[in-house]
């Protein structure tokens, strides 16, 4: 008769540590879910890093096209300006186009670049950023007169859609064509200086 009062006891004591050791588990179980949703959020934003990583990379490859074609043709520089390249049309036939000069064949082939024919998945571009733009404009115009001697200097822009909003560009390449406040626009440029062979 004895004995079953510290039964009773030892029975509440295991019941009371069976129910602080499920409530452990509940609150283990809560912590990690918690967890895994700030890992999955954190991925997410990872993997929009990384692709703005890359089309970054991939505006910057097209900036320094340009700039090489440029400099490789420096006696057409003038006929290099142009105000928006790349827009939604097709790709051009570049080579059979009946283009005059080599700075228009070199404009058609990097608007080409600029709308992603250099890669195609199933018919589509996809060899370029979103919305892929370019701009050639220039800054000053060359001046061999007596005392002056001015090279010409361009800028060359490229613009496209981002995915994160930050503060719009100063450079006015796609300006207002990536949303109504241009916070999604992103632009990378530089400048090009053609210089003069002569000069008096």
């Amino acid at each position: 008769m004895l004995s079953q009062p510290g039964n009773v006891r030892f029975a509440a004591r295991i019941s009371a540590q069976r129910g602080a050791a499920l409530l452990e588990v509940m609150v283990a179980i809560l912590i990690t879910s918690f967890g895994l949703l700030a890992l999955a959020g954190l991925q997410t934003k990872m993997n929009a890093a990384t692709l703005e990583a890359f089309q970054r990379a991939q505006a910057l490859t097209l900036l320094d096209d340009m700039t090489q074609r440029i400099q490789a043709n420096q006696n057409q520089h003038a006929g290099y300006i142009a105000a928006s390249l790349g827009t939604g049309d097709a790709p051009a036939d570049c080579a059979s186009g009946g283009l005059a000069t080599r700075a228009a064949v070199d404009r058609c082939e990097w608007s080409n670049a600029l709308k992603g024919a250099a890669e195609t998945s199933a018919g589509t571009n996809i060899g370029a950023m979103l919305g892929a733009r370019g701009c050639i404009e220039q800054l000053q115009a060359p001046s061999v007169s007596a005392g002056a001697c001015l090279p010409a200097i361009y800028r060359i822009s490229v613009a496209w859609q981002g995915l994160n909003a930050t503060v719009a560009p100063a450079v006015s390449c796609g300006a207002n064509l990536y949303g109504a406040d241009d916070s999604f626009r992103k632009v990378v440029s530089s400048r090009v200086i053609v210089p003069l062979l002569t000069c008096s």
